[in-house]
């Protein structure tokens, strides 16, 4: 999962909840909806390739394919971990200022 991504989407998430408050925004900070949507599927896609990958790699090492060893078969499964729990934890923060904006009071 890309950290710069990452940035980008709680950025856009901090507009989006200020521009629902009636704030100014920070110039250059919001980015139309698609972008934020794109991000979004970019940032889904990242952590699916990582499953992928990890799972081959898995798949080659249990078959014996001698060019593939243990700690990259462990590497590459921590990576997707740790991109599938940024990624839940983004869809947390996300679930957050949905209801927060759904809150706010006209």
């Amino acid at each position: 999962m890309n950290v710069d991504g990452l940035d980008a989407l709680l950025t856009q998430l901090r507009t989006l909840a200020d521009q629902a408050q009636g704030q100014t925004t920070a110039p250059g900070a919001a980015g139309a909806p698609n972008d934020f949507a794109d991000t979004l599927k970019t940032l889904v896609n990242g952590v699916n390739d990582r499953q992928g990958s990890a799972n081959t790699l898995q798949q080659q090492f249990t078959m014996g394919d001698k060019s593939v060893s243990l700690s990259q078969v462990m590497v590459a499964s921590q990576k997707a971990g740790l991109s599938f729990q940024a990624m839940l934890e983004v869809r947390n923060k996300l679930v957050s200022a949905y209801q927060d904006i759904m809150n706010i009071q006209a």
